[in-house]
């Protein structure tokens, strides 16, 4: 069981059942669970760059991704939770709600209705915003918005982090969070200079 299970701001608390699928017993605090998510989702983006035609825009490889990223660690990795969290969508909704951004994301796509980073930017905000797991959906998000740019889009990932890690509680953190929570009320511009785009 891990004994120091604090939330920094804006992440998602795991209820005792979703903690229950930690595969790993030996773990008992956060930092070595941190680790322990690292160098399944460093093993996931080794599987990613081995793989040549991925249909990323589909409800399977939404799951699968979530799976490569997070499966040795969490045994629910790529099932979508079935629990309400502080954020997300009803559980009986995401999957409708992620048929719905697919859709969307196919058509900016095909249609060039968004510039690739500002479609990316509107796809991540969605995904996390629709929180389809119980845990490690801002990471999985940022994953495929970077797939977006770089398998449809082909152009350069977005710099997410500038030299800082998201999962601690830094000042890039707090303006991702800030950035996020603005876009859930229909203002982008603060997730736009985030990701870097000037519109």
């Amino acid at each position: 069981m891990i004994e120091d299970m604090e939330y920094v701001e804006g992440e998602t608390p795991l209820d005792p059942d979703e903690m229950d699928g930690l595969r790993f017993s030996h773990i008992t605090t956060r930092g070595q669970l941190n680790e322990l998510e690292q160098a399944n989702i460093d093993d996931g983006e080794l599987w990613l760059k081995r793989q040549k035609n991925l249909d990323l825009l589909t409800d399977q490889f939404v799951r699968t991704l979530h799976k490569k990223l997070f499966g040795k660690v969490w045994s629910w990795a790529g099932t979508y939770r079935r629990t309400e969290k502080n954020v997300g969508v009803d559980p009986v909704q995401i999957s409708v709600s992620l048929r719905h951004l697919l859709d969307d994301t196919q058509y900016w796509v095909e249609n060039e209705v968004y510039s690739p980073i500002e479609a990316a930017a509107r796809f991540h905000h969605r995904l996390v915003q629709i929180h389809p797991f119980a845990n490690g959906n801002g990471r999985h998000a940022r994953i495929m918005a970077d797939l977006l740019l770089e398998r449809l889009y082909r152009v350069e990932p977005i710099n997410w982090t500038d030299g800082k890690n998201l999962q601690k509680d830094n000042d890039r953190r707090d303006d991702y969070i800030k950035a996020l929570r603005a876009a859930d009320g229909g203002n982008y511009s603060l997730l736009f200079d985030f990701v870097g785009y000037e519109g």
